[in-house]
């Protein structure tokens, strides 16, 4: 299948992912009904989970395979390893929501409030939201496990999984590490004393975000196409800066966008009590009551009149302005170490597209 570089996360793309998703979760609900055939709930749930979405970290491996090797001959085995990428997205997003207590996540009941509706209506002892939660973290640690061997089952060469592997791996310490730090800077619990607000949520937002869903992905593509050291190294600048800018779109989002366009409740990052870049410029422009305030706010359920306030809070300070320049800055340069690598063309115009995409996105 030759794919249009212009158009990196199309239709045919997205379908190419799920069919990898589709047919491994089926030979794993096959495994599992030999155990319990009430156990192929899991894989339904995790079918209906990973059944949709931006598929931007398979397509950062894929074209990142693409800018080294090229567009023709794209070997079989590139499908189900890029899916490996989507399949622990999944298991990471069940922990997520289970962490913030998420109610909804694209627009649907989060994984923990699908079980804990399932116990209700099998009339199951005990707390069902407890089961809930059990539950998504199970079918998260599974999700984990099974791309782990969707990876190594994909049939790449072994020299070019040698290459390549090591990203794998980064990525999957590195987004875990990030999230204890996530849970700490939420909590407030000093990690480091010399470092601010800002500084403890810049290394959050890298290590759980930039690495894991730009970076680490488009060099596993281009070391599985045989980049060398120098390109591998522009891609690693490139992912780290557009990594964190996508982000920060996140954060703005997380703050001022509807639930339509997200899928996630409004003004989630706040109920929830992210410690954000955004956040932390908030307060640093803030001061007195208005300092206070905003912090009191974070954290707790807000209604529409709160959210309101917060939002004006946040504005007011100047933080959204700052964040859309950190945006502009992150951007350009990405854009700027990606000119610095020796990349084919239909991987060169691929990777700059899906560059706009996520700092231009709406959702």
């Amino acid at each position: 299948m030759r794919l249009d570089p212009s158009q990196p996360t199309s239709q045919s793309f997205r379908d190419g992912v799920a069919a990898q998703l589709q047919a491994f979760l089926k030979v794993k609900g096959e495994t599992l009904a030999e155990v319990c055939p009430a156990l192929t709930d899991l894989t339904v749930v995790a079918g209906d989970f990973t059944s949709d979405g931006k598929r931007l970290r398979p397509a950062f491996a894929y074209w990142g395979y693409v800018a080294t090797a090229g567009p023709d001959d794209v070997p079989a085995a590139i499908w189900p390893m890029i899916s490996a990428f989507e399949l622990l997205h999944a298991g990471i997003l069940m922990h997520d929501d289970v962490l913030d207590a998420a109610q909804v996540r694209r627009g649907r009941p989060t994984v923990h409030r699908r079980f804990e509706a399932w116990h209700r209506r099998r009339d199951g002892s005990g707390d069902a939201a407890g089961f809930g939660r059990a539950m998504a973290v199970v079918l998260g640690d599974e999700l984990l496990v099974w791309s782990d061997e969707l990876a190594w089952a994909a049939g790449l060469e072994p020299e070019i999984w040698q290459r390549a592997s090591r990203f794998w791996h980064l990525v999957r310490t590195e987004v875990n590490s990030g999230q204890v730090l996530d849970l700490w800077a939420q909590y407030q619990i000093a990690t480091d004393d010399r470092a601010g607000a800002k500084e403890v949520a810049e290394r959050v937002l890298e290590e759980k975000t930039s690495r894991y869903t730009v970076q680490r992905p488009v060099q596993f593509g281009a070391a599985a196409g045989g980049a060398d050291d120098a390109v591998l190294d522009g891609l690693g600048r490139f992912g780290l800066a557009l990594g964190r800018a996508f982000q920060l779109r996140d954060d703005l989002l997380g703050v001022f966008a509807t639930q339509d366009q997200t899928g996630k409740p409004a003004a989630g990052d706040l109920v929830e009590g992210k410690r954000t870049v955004l956040l932390a410029l908030a307060l640093a422009g803030l001061s007195g009551a208005d300092q206070k305030r905003l912090d009191d706010l974070v954290g707790h359920g807000l209604d529409d009149a709160q959210v309101a306030e917060a939002q004006e809070l946040i504005t007011s300070s100047g933080a959204v302005d700052q964040v859309e320049e950190l945006i502009a800055d992150d951007h350009g340069t990405a854009l700027s170490a990606l000119d610095e690598c020796e990349l084919t063309e239909p991987g060169r115009i691929a990777l700059t597209e899906l560059a706009r995409q996520c700092v231009q996105r709406t959702f």
